[in-house]
C-alpha cells in the first residue's frame, strides 16, 4: 500500500474545483445571454418583475438566476374563429371570420404584465364572440348575404376598438361562412325556385305576346297584299287573260276533233269569238 503526497492531493482537489470553477463560469456567461429573432421581443424579468421597455431583436445579457426574458411574437398571425348568433330577424346564424392581427411591439410588456401569454383564449376569443354577435344583430339574415361588405366592416371596427386597449392591432377580419339553419336554407331555395318560375313565365307572356303581334302582322300583310291584287284586276285585264288562253290552246291544237263528245262543243274561233 503506497502513501499519497499531500501535496498532490491538495493539487488534484485544487484541479477539481478550478474545472468545476471553470465550468460554472462558463454556465454563468451563456446563461446571461439570449436572443431574440426577427419578428419577437422580449419582455425582461427582474425577480419576476417586468421592464417596461421591450428588448429589441438581437444579441442580449441579463444577470444570471437574477433575470428571465419572455418572448412573444409581433408578426401579423393569424386566427379562425366560429360564433353562434342571431339575425335581426332571429334566425340562427353561425359566422366564421378569420382575424389577422398583431402585438404592438413596443407595448408587449404592457401586454405580458396585464394579459400574459394567454392572450389569445383571455381576450382575442371572447371579443370576437361579442363582436360577431352584437354585428349580426344588426342585420336580418338575408342583409347579412346581400350586404356582406358592411357586416365585415362592422365586425373589425368593433374587434379594433376592443383589443387595442389591450395592445392588439387588428390587421384585417374576413367572413369565411354564414351557415343558417336548415329551415331557412330551405325557405331560400323556395324563394329562389319561385322567383326563377316567376321570370320563366314572364318570358313566355312575353314570347306569346311577341308571336302573336308577328301572327297579327302576316296577316295585315296577306290582307293588304289581297286587296291590292283585287285593285288590279279590271274588265281588261281579264279579256287579256282570256285571249290569251285561246292562243294558248290555238298552239297546242292538233287539227284532230274529238272523237267523243259529250253535250255541245265549242268551237274555237280563229277570230276569237265562240260559235
Amino acid at each position: 500500500m503506497t502513501n499519497e503526497n499531500p501535496l498532490e492531493s491538495l493539487i488534484s482537489i485544487g484541479a477539481i474545483f478550478g474545472f468545476a470553477f471553470l465550468f460554472l463560469c462558463i454556465g454563468l456567461l451563456f446563461s446571461s445571454i439570449f436572443i431574440v429573432s426577427a419578428g419577437e421581443r422580449g419582455v425582461l424579468l427582474t425577480f419576476g418583475k417586468p421592464s417596461m421597455d421591450a428588448v429589441g431583436e438581437g444579441l442580449h445579457f441579463k444577470i444570471p438566476l437574477v433575470q428571465t426574458v419572455k418572448k412573444l411574437e409581433v408578426r401579423t398571425q393569424k386566427i379562425e374563429a366560429a360564433s353562434d348568433s342571431a339575425s335581426k330577424d332571429l334566425q340562427d346564424v353561425q359566422t366564421t371570420i378569420a382575424l389577422n392581427y398583431h402585438l404592438m411591439p413596443g407595448s408587449v410588456p404592457s401586454l405580458y404584465q396585464e394579459v400574459g401569454t394567454g392572450y389569445i383564449d383571455r381576450i382575442i376569443n371572447p371579443a370576437i364572440q361579442e363582436s360577431v354577435k352584437s354585428i349580426t344583430a344588426r342585420f336580418n339574415a338575408e342583409q347579412l348575404i346581400t350586404q356582406r361588405a358592411d357586416v365585415r366592416s362592422g365586425i373589425q371596427e368593433l374587434l379594433s376598438e376592443k383589443l387595442e386597449k389591450y395592445h392588439i392591432v387588428v390587421d384585417g377580419v374576413s367572413i369565411v361562412n354564414f351557415q343558417f339553419s336548415e329551415e331557412f336554407d330551405k325557405a331560400i331555395e323556395a324563394k329562389v325556385t319561385a322567383e326563377q318560375l316567376k321570370l320563366k313565365a314572364e318570358m313566355d307572356l312575353e314570347r306569346i305576346r311577341v308571336e302573336k303581334e308577328q301572327t297579327i302582322a302576316r296577316a295585315e300583310a296577306e290582307a293588304e297584299a289581297l286587296r291590292l291584287q283585287k285593285q288590279e284586276i279590271t274588265p281588261d285585264l281579264i279579256e287579256l287573260r282570256r285571249i290569251e288562253v285561246q292562243r294558248l290552246a290555238i298552239e297546242t291544237w292538233d287539227g284532230q276533233l274529238p272523237k267523243v263528245t259529250g253535250g255541245a262543243m265549242p268551237f274555237i274561233d280563229i277570230s276569237g269569238e265562240l260559235a
